[in-house]
């Protein structure tokens, strides 16, 4: 089980850490390959793990030039990492391999000793990496799609990453470079996607791989759902433009009654909190950063949660645990949330962006607070329906039997 990094560092690393101890519960050894950090989880494996790399800091080394080779180096096919895998595998006889994430801080060098031993591929895409320089199809904070059919000249032209030149150049040529050199997608041998709309998305690029949808999953009975809520209702993510906090405000403009709490942190922090407090709006209040029980109790009180995003989801875990709470969602039609969110029956949809539509729909749930608590009950059983570790592992296993019954052979 490959993943960059072996701590909590995001939802990824979640889902990666959720499935191997499902793996294990039922029966399997899962082997953990990852990169060295100061904060991985102890592993009888950790002597096979990459060394660590700090990107932005080996960048800013006063020898910029020697920093930005052995970043090259490091993201486009790093030996280390390359020799690493191929020591692992030779040690532990895998049948075989499941990767999350591995570029940059592994690279794609990981997959030529797996194919070398003839051993099968799968990759689960937790984002957009293997259709966009800029992972996200976000550009200067759109969205952006100017580089399907291998235009990636374009993540230089409009410095989508970061708005650095050199990170974006960077990010450019790695993906010529993995396309020239069949680096990537060649090897993997299934896909997994969380969500239909990346599932499709994947096949509307050209890329031909077999790829599954299966939705990502939670340990339901550890959430509690509270079906008499109180007058409040939440917004939990990066207080950032694509994740469209700023739509939020401006549609709490048109909600006089009730209060949004605001969980979370971001560059745009005290700036959101300087404007909310020019307008001297009254009900609402940042909370920060909050810990996973705190976040969990406040939705689980919550008359319903907010998700805004103006970016392309793929599968939220957020969402998830939202409804897994038995607390209905009001989500932008977007990216995997429709997948997630049906409207007007565990929560409601409005148009990415659009101010008067989220208003409308906030006022609608304030207005019909029996309907919200019907949509909780809905929502609940929709996670205890799709989003299962049982239906996870049937799932997952069908892909791992599929690819472990075809006839291998070292790619060289």
């Amino acid at each position: 089980m490959v993943n960059n990094f072996y701590y909590l560092r995001g939802g990824r690393e979640r889902c990666f850490f959720d499935l191997t101890e499902l793996l294990e519960q039922n029966g399997h050894e899962v082997i953990p390959f990852s990169m060295d950090h100061p904060r991985n989880f102890d592993s009888p494996y950790s002597d096979y793990f990459v060394s660590n790399v700090d990107f932005p800091n080996r960048l800013e080394k006063k020898n910029k030039v020697a920093s930005a080779f052995d970043v090259v180096e490091r993201v486009m096919y790093s030996g280390e990492a390359k020799q690493k895998m191929r020591h692992i595998i030779a040690d532990t006889e895998p049948d075989l391999v499941h990767v999350h994430g591995f570029m940059h801080e592994l690279s794609p060098s990981i997959l030529t000793p797996i194919k070398d031993a003839g051993l099968p591929i799968v990759q689960t895409l937790h984002d957009f990496k293997i259709l966009c320089p800029n992972t996200g199809f976000i550009s200067n904070g759109e969205v952006c799609e100017r580089c399907k059919v291998h235009r990636y000249y374009n993540v230089v032209l409009h410095r989508c990453k970061r708005g650095s030149l050199s990170a974006s150049m960077l990010a450019g040529v790695e993906m010529y470079v993995q396309k020239a050199f069949k680096l990537h997608e060649e090897k993997i041998d299934h896909f997994i996607a969380p969500s239909q709309f990346l599932q499709n998305k994947v096949k509307a690029y050209g890329i031909k791989k077999p790829i599954t949808n299966i939705p990502n999953f939670t340990h339901v009975d550890q959430f509690q759902p509270c079906y008499e809520p109180d007058d409040y209702f939440v917004y939990a993510g990066r207080l950032d433009k694509v994740k469209g906090i700023d739509t939020l405000l401006d549609a709490m403009d048109q909600v006089e009654r009730s209060h949004l709490y605001i969980a979370g942190w971001g560059e745009n922090e005290d700036a959101l909190r300087m404007r909310i407090a020019k307008r001297k709006v009254q009900n609402i209040t940042f909370l920060g950063h909050l810990n996973t029980d705190e976040l969990i109790g406040l939705i689980q009180r919550a008359a319903f949660v907010i998700v805004p995003s103006e970016l392309y989801e793929n599968y939220s875990m957020s969402v998830i645990e939202s409804l897994a709470c038995g607390t209905p969602v009001i989500g932008s039609e977007i990216g995997g949330i429709p997948e997630q969110v049906i409207d007007g029956w565990n929560g409601r949809l409005f148009q990415p962006g659009n101010v008067p539509d989220l208003a409308n729909k906030i006022n609608f749930m304030l207005d019909h607070p029996e309907t919200a608590v019907k949509m909780g009950i809905n929502a609940r059983k929709r996670v205890e329906q799709i989003n299962n570790p049982q239906m996870h592992y049937e799932q997952t296993l069908a892909v791992y039997q599929k690819v472990l019954q075809q006839d291998f052979v070292p790619v060289i």
